[in-house]
């Protein structure tokens, strides 16, 4: 299987890299920006997606939007099941969107390897 993660978080990145996340015939990559994310996405089995990484501007939701429609737009991701990592307890938005379908999962922090293990079983 294939996994991506989406983050600028030092210890998400960490979780996921553990031998303990994942199947050692697992395939990881982590990714900072998500536009090469989407890029490089075909033939993953699933994204897990840090909130905050898409954000252009703390606090505010236009960047969670923005790679939202690039992604449901993006040949290659737009069908794969997405895992969102929300904000820490006490993280505030000026408002919040969704749409019906788009977040396969939702993770709280702190997302610890066994947490990333128990995910990737869920497809």
């Amino acid at each position: 299987m294939r996994f991506l993660l989406l983050t600028k978080d030092s210890e998400l990145k960490e979780a996921f890299l553990s031998p303990e996340a994942f199947m050692p015939s697992d395939k990881l990559a982590v990714f900072e920006d998500w536009n090469e994310l989407l890029a490089q996405s075909q033939g993953a089995d699933l994204l897990f997606i840090d909130i905050l990484a898409t954000l252009e501007r703390n606090h505010e939701i236009q960047g969670y939007e923005d790679f939202a429609n690039a992604k449901m737009d993006h040949e290659d991701a737009k069908d794969i099941p997405l895992v969102l990592i929300e904000q820490p307890a006490g993280y505030d938005f000026d408002f919040m969107v969704g749409w019906p379908d788009f977040v396969f999962a939702r993770l709280k922090r702190p997302v610890l390897p066994k947490i990333f293990r128990r995910a990737s079983t869920w497809i």
